[in-house]
């Protein structure tokens, strides 16, 4: 992998992550862009304890543009867009329409291939591990800035899920404090510690799934499975067998294997619904360990954590959508239609 990190017309920092080692990149953003001003605020509720970023400068993003002016795509003679180059690999840039910046964290761009109209699932396993590998490397250089307590990398996938670019590319977000999901987790993990005599909660899931019907797909190194208390129709977490903290505690062996055994299961999820259905919105989201201090979960520390990906899609039959309605977002009790048993027994039907 060659790195090579220029600035955007407005300052915004770019990175090409390329395959090859001679790549070049030294094409210049000719865009008259006036530097980013954002208003990014985070606020806190006393009430639940969680935090909410206040992002007005939002309203005038980009929304769901045409393909010839997609801004993701590299640009193209007089055609300028946020690559400055005509063609890449994978490229992070920061978002020109950040929901956290500055004091409240950062927010980056991940584009996983120049061709607009493929899919994470399109990539060759080289393509996905580049994107793994620029993943690992936007989670170390983002853990050292001093602003940032925890680094979040996500796809959003669909229409349906909210998305208003449709070339394929995922997120990266730096929060300034550990979130309120990931606090959450830690808190069960101390619990359990703590009445176990030092048990593992994440090592007893694992074990405890292993053991039962709901596994998706296993590789030496990566276990797939749809857990017992799913909260979505189709809900599948991905797992290292080693336990790690995050990104960067990967070894090679878990690296090299992750690309096959993550692209069998965006593929399989596209066939869920059956043949002549559009592509399956989904969200897939890495969960990793804080780089902030843990005190305030006795106990536990970084490396208790475990790295784990959960990929879940909003559809729940053909045509149909689950929404989060009155007892989910009122009162944050999902009720799921799917049962978990049925769910993981289709994504094995659907192997190729």
């Amino acid at each position: 992998m060659k790195k090579t990190s220029t600035r955007l017309a407005d300052g915004r920092e770019l990175i090409y992550y390329d395959l090859k080692d001679d790549a070049v990149r030294d094409a210049v953003d000719r865009r008259p862009l006036e530097r980013t001003v954002t208003t990014s605020e985070v606020r806190h509720d006393p009430l639940l304890g969680d935090a909410v970023a206040i992002a007005s400068h939002r309203q005038g993003r980009t929304y769901h543009p045409p393909a010839d002016e997609c801004p993701l795509c590299p640009s193209q003679g007089d055609r300028l867009s946020e690559i400055p180059d005509s063609s890449y690999d994978v490229v992070v840039f920061e978002n020109r329409f950040p929901s956290l910046a500055g004091d409240s964290g950062r927010c980056e761009v991940v584009c996983f291939t120049s061709d607009h109209n493929a899919s994470f699932a399109d990539l060759t396993e080289e393509q996905a591990r580049l994107v793994l590998d620029a993943w690992t490397d936007r989670t170390s250089e983002l853990s050292h800035l001093s602003s940032v307590e925890q680094v979040f990398c996500f796809e959003n996938r669909g229409a349906e899920i909210g998305v208003t670019l449709g070339h394929p590319h995922g997120q990266i977000y730096a929060y300034p404090f550990t979130t309120p999901r990931t606090a959450l987790m830690l808190r069960s993990l101390a619990a359990h510690k703590d009445a176990t005599g030092g048990e593992n909660l994440f090592d007893s899931v694992l074990e405890s799934e292993l053991a039962d019907e709901r596994v998706v797909l296993e590789g030496e190194h990566w276990v797939a499975f749809v857990p017992y208390s799913a909260h979505w129709p189709y809900e599948v977490h991905l797992y290292p067998r080693r336990r790690v903290p995050d990104l960067l505690a990967l070894d090679e062996a878990a690296r090299s294997e992750f690309p096959k055994v993550y692209l069998e299961l965006l593929r399989r999820f596209d066939r869920i619904f059956g043949d002549g259905e559009p592509p399956t919105p989904y969200i897939a989201a890495w969960h990793q360990a804080p780089f902030g201090q843990l005190e305030d979960f006795e106990g536990v520390t970084r490396d208790d954590f475990a790295l784990h990906l959960e990929l879940f899609t909003i559809r729940r039959t053909s045509g149909k959508l689950k929404f989060l309605a009155g007892s989910e977002s009122g009162m944050s009790v999902f009720i799921n239609d799917v049962p978990p048993e049925r769910a993981a027994q289709r994504l094995r039907e659907v192997a190729s």
